[in-house]
């Protein structure tokens, strides 16, 4: 009982596929987005009402909705931002939900992925949003216009790969960015905006599912990717080797494919995935006693960690699809799975580690 204990606080099964939740920012609210039996789009949003969750407001649209963040907004406006299976890019009021307050079709076919930074709000640069599609092809949108900022798309128009997932990041001033995709070969590219160029590229031989750095506003420091298979990848960003790269963990867990990773706000060592078995792994990473040192040439390599295996807990018997972490209250999260169920959870004792 002195470890991290994961508690099932309340759950709720809901009558449609749930492909993505999060949280309000600075609130006790909270929405889920996905599709109808019939393909139609449905966005409900909850407010936690003395420890249970009470539907307050709920959309139905046309086209069903895969992704969404909240992380491309001001706390002030606190707008959503949303991909849905028509490659539409959408901002919505969650004050107004009868139209988006900004909208683009942003993609050919389903836009499967979603990350933004909120500009201003962390003081640097401006509010973008990225997005990745079933077209293969990655591109950074400014809500304050219609065209997007920047569009990444391989050489070979004949040989686009499918990107499953997006991650932005980097952004600790007002010049520098970086945008890491993953797709279904196994591929991920890291592509720095501020010099518009491929950066570091690698593949892990399985579908790549999620992508998150541990922080975006900071320089770039580490980097995990899921994958198919039962694996996960965590590279040290802050070493890159002229042809080594980035130093790599791997880790096998979940006995299944690990749909997600969620970094916890209040601590960036700290992070949950998500397996297809329906269980959640807590993990804390442990820094190297030096993060660099020199390989037969003298250029410096980077030194990666190990990680410890706080908790692990069976939410369902079907896969978790998003996990994601209040940043208001510490432990409290959200996690959404393909039984059309949505879960309350606790994490204790964080505050020790």
């Amino acid at each position: 009982m002195d470890k991290p204990q994961i508690i099932c606080h309340n759950e709720k099964s809901v009558t449609f596929s749930i492909y993505d939740g999060k949280w309000v920012p600075c609130s006790a609210k909270f929405v889920i987005m996905g599709s109808r039996p019939n393909s139609k789009g449905v966005l409900q949003l909850y407010e936690m009402t003395s420890g249970d969750p009470q539907l307050i407001k709920e959309i139905d649209k046309d086209s069903f909705f895969k992704c969404g963040t909240f992380d491309a907004s001001s706390l002030r406006d606190r707008y959503l931002a949303t991909g849905n299976d028509c490659g539409q890019l959408q901002l919505w009021d969650l004050e107004n939900l009868s139209k988006p307050v900004y909208e683009v079709t942003a993609h050919e076919g389903c836009l499967n992925c979603i990350d933004g930074v909120a500009g201003q709000s962390i003081g640097c640069g401006a509010p973008e949003i990225v997005t990745g599609g079933r077209d293969g092809i990655v591109k950074l949108w400014d809500p304050r216009q219609q065209d997007p900022v920047t569009t990444l798309e391989p050489n070979d128009a004949n040989n686009k790969r499918d990107c499953w997932t997006v991650a932005l990041g980097n952004s600790y001033n007002n010049s520098e960015r970086a945008i890491c995709a993953g797709y279904d070969n196994g591929d991920i590219k890291l592509v720095d905006l501020r010099k518009m160029a491929l950066r570091w590229d690698t593949n892990v031989k399985n579908g790549v599912c999620s992508l998150q750095f541990d922080r975006k506003e900071i320089e770039m420091n580490k980097l995990v990717a899921t994958t198919l298979e039962s694996k996960f990848f965590l590279f040290d960003l802050r070493t890159q080797h002229p042809k080594k790269g980035f130093a790599v963990l791997k880790e096998k867990a979940h006995e299944s494919t690990v749909w997600g990773v969620s970094h916890l706000p209040q601590n960036r060592e700290i992070f949950m995935t998500c397996g297809g078995n329906g269980t959640v792994y807590l993990w804390k990473y442990n820094y190297p006693e030096k993060r660099t040192r020199p390989d037969g040439e003298g250029v410096n390599m980077g030194v990666v960690g190990e990680l410890s295996l706080l908790q692990n807990y069976t939410l369902s018997s079907q896969p978790i699809s998003t996990f994601h972490w209040s940043s208001a209250k510490q432990g409290l999260a959200l996690a959404t799975s393909f039984d059309q169920t949505f879960r309350i959870v606790f994490v204790t004792k964080l505050h020790l580690i």
